[in-house]
């Protein structure tokens, strides 16, 4: 059985996502702009629930508008950075998860970037090796999951934070 969608569909399929998505949001009371739905359902395609769950998000505040397209994949690297200092796992990997929709290149950049915020100065070269080889691995894991979450156990392990 397969599970890919022919390119000619794909138009069909986007279309009929945005009439849903549209009908929830004119039921919900929810003010939107048709090309920012638009994008939204072309940037997650074929993933409707990660749609569905970003509207949920961004609809809080009674409308989605172009902002919502800044804030998406956003990625809020402090929260990890002190959870990793105080040695706290299970938020460090509650945030892997809630962070696995960017890209694992995205991830490690931005953890490499607070790392001189972050860390003591004698840790940062440990750091930069251990980000370099879990993102290398990247490439090749079945599971982005734990291969990122195995990242920051070494990270938390083997680095002095400020």
């Amino acid at each position: 059985m397969e599970f890919r969608i022919p390119a000619k569909e794909k138009p069909s399929i986007a279309s009929q996502m945005m009439k849903r998505c549209g009908s929830i949001l004119d039921a919900e009371g929810v003010k939107y702009d048709p090309k920012v739905l638009a994008e939204l359902i072309m940037r997650y395609f074929p993933d409707f629930r990660r749609v569905i769950n970003e509207l949920q998000r961004y609809s809080v505040a009674g409308e989605i508008d172009v902002g919502i397209l800044s804030r998406i994949g956003e990625i809020h690297v402090n929260d990890l950075m002190t959870h990793m200092k105080e040695k706290n796992f299970k938020e460090a990997r509650k945030w892997v998860v809630s962070n696995l929709d960017n890209s694992p290149t995205d991830l490690f950049r931005k953890i490499y970037d607070s790392l001189y915020t972050s860390l003591k100065d004698a840790s940062i070269p440990q750091a930069i090796v251990i980000i370099g080889e879990y993102q290398y691995k990247a490439a090749h894991v079945a599971d982005q999951e734990i291969n990122m979450t195995a990242c920051i156990v070494e990270l938390m392990s083997s680095c002095e934070f400020k």
